[in-house]
């Protein structure tokens, strides 16, 4: 297997890395991690997982809060079924995680520097080497041992976030010689990221095919099947399941809450990529048919506190700036209209609270699933789009008045017809499956 091997206690690591086929011959990197110093850099010493799970889903978010976000949503939607869950997030804490009764465990967190994801840095910004490897995977091993889940749901990999493969390949060899062995199970949203490069391609539809027994795709096929963006879907179709799209349920109406009323919500999800949005949507209050209206900018926590400062402090008349809420759908649902960009998450919340919407997607790089997925709702009228190579005040106001224009008064929950109970299907098809899992 590629990435590192553990062959760990739970306080002590030894891993070997071979990075791939093309290395076999060259010299081996091999680190040991002594119970001092993976305290010194872990922060802890145990895992502290509070003893055996049904499911362990793993989750890494490296630039948004997209993929924590809609994990979270699956780990409640499994633990209201009655199973007992752990979600292992690897990415920076994100605060407000509504989990139900599933529990949570931080590994120690890694980021994209940028959007580009060449450069995956720590809590203090180093970008991270050997040894910080050797401490996650340590820690997930570790996690995965006290556990011992009847079902392991790892989220996006094969199909992406190839970065990690130095400790999923190393968890995936621990599952799959488990006896007995959990269910492997793949998480996937609807649209994978384009894939140019035919030998990833490969070693992906590979990988998937040694170690996962299904991928459960959260999206609606007759809407948005997977191979319009992953082609080769179809080699795969026999352990293929659409789920629906994962969406958290609405609040109930509270009638004593009046925020966000009559407002204008622009939200930036994690934030780390908003910017062209946030300074759109600054110039553009004063040159549209709201001008009148209180927008809201909702600033996600990946935006450093100086730069929302400084937005705060500069923002025009009429806006109120505040870090995101845990309260965004009770401020959508009494809202007048929507702006953000289009990631899974949002743009569901969006059209579950049934208001007008404008959204532009992200689209820097080789970033393609916004832009899908926000074209083919545009085409059922159930949102505006505008591209975000001319966004600015004068094409955002531009898009408010479409939208506008085109909202009936009386959209409801399920807008477009997408099947949404992606979560609940979910949970039923991992119950289905530990059917087939011996008892430990």
């Amino acid at each position: 297997a590629q990435g590192l091997r553990c062959l760990a206690s739970p306080r002590h690591a030894l891993l070997a890395e071979s990075p791939g086929p093309q290395d076999l011959g060259k010299p081996s990197l091999w680190v040991i991690i002594s119970a001092p110093w993976y305290d010194m850099m872990t922060g802890r010493a145990e895992t502290g997982t509070g003893g055996p799970a049904d499911v362990l889903v793993y989750v890494q978010h490296l630039l948004g809060i997209g993929h924590l976000r809609r994990a979270a949503i699956i780990a409640k939607a499994l633990d209201r079924a009655g199973l007992e869950v752990v979600l292992a997030s690897g990415g920076m804490p994100v605060a407000g995680l509504d989990l139900g009764g599933a529990r949570l465990i931080q590994l120690p967190p890694v980021r994209a520097r940028d959007e580009t994801f060449a450069v995956l840095v720590d809590r203090d910004d180093r970008p991270i080497d050997a040894a910080w490897k050797a401490v996650r995977v340590e820690r997930l091993c570790a996690l995965y041992r006290a556990l011992r889940p009847k079902a392991l749901v790892v989220e996006l990999f094969p199909f992406g976030r190839r970065q990690m493969r130095f400790e999923l390949l190393p968890l995936l060899e621990a599952a799959r010689a488990s006896r007995p062995r959990p269910q492997i199970l793949c998480s996937l949203r609807d649209v994978l990221t384009g894939q140019r490069n035919p030998e990833k391609t490969a070693w992906m539809l590979d990988t998937f095919a040694r170690y996962f027994d299904l991928a459960l795709v959260h999206g609606d096929p007759d809407f948005l099947p997977l191979e319009r963006s992953f082609p080769q879907a179809t080699e795969i179709a026999e352990k293929l399941r659409y789920t629906g799209y994962v969406v958290a349920e609405m609040p109930a109406p509270d009638p004593g809450e009046r925020a966000g009323e009559g407002e204008v919500i622009v939200s930036t999800g994690g934030g780390a990529v908003a910017a062209p949005l946030v300074e759109a949507a600054l110039g553009a209050r004063a040159l549209g048919p709201l001008d009148a209206a209180t927008w809201r900018l909702l600033v996600g926590p990946n935006t450093p506190e100086a730069e929302f400062q400084d937005l705060a402090a500069r923002a025009p008349a009429g806006f109120v700036v505040e870090r995101a809420r845990p309260d965004f759908r009770a401020l959508l649902a009494r809202a007048r209209l929507s702006i953000s960009q289009a990631g899974y998450n949002t743009v569901l919340e969006v059209l579950a609270a049934g208001i007008p919407a404008v959204v532009a997607p992200f689209a820097a790089g080789s970033e393609t699933e916004q832009s899908l997925r926000a074209g083919l709702l545009a085409e059922r009228g159930a949102l505006t789009v505008v591209d975000e190579a001319t966004l600015g005040p004068e094409t955002l106001a531009a898009a408010v008045r479409a939208a506008l224009a085109r909202d009936t008064g009386g959209r409801a929950p399920g807008l477009a017809g997408l099947d949404t109970s992606g979560a609940d299907k979910m949970a039923r098809i991992v119950r289905e499956r530990l059917a087939i899992v011996a008892p430990r």
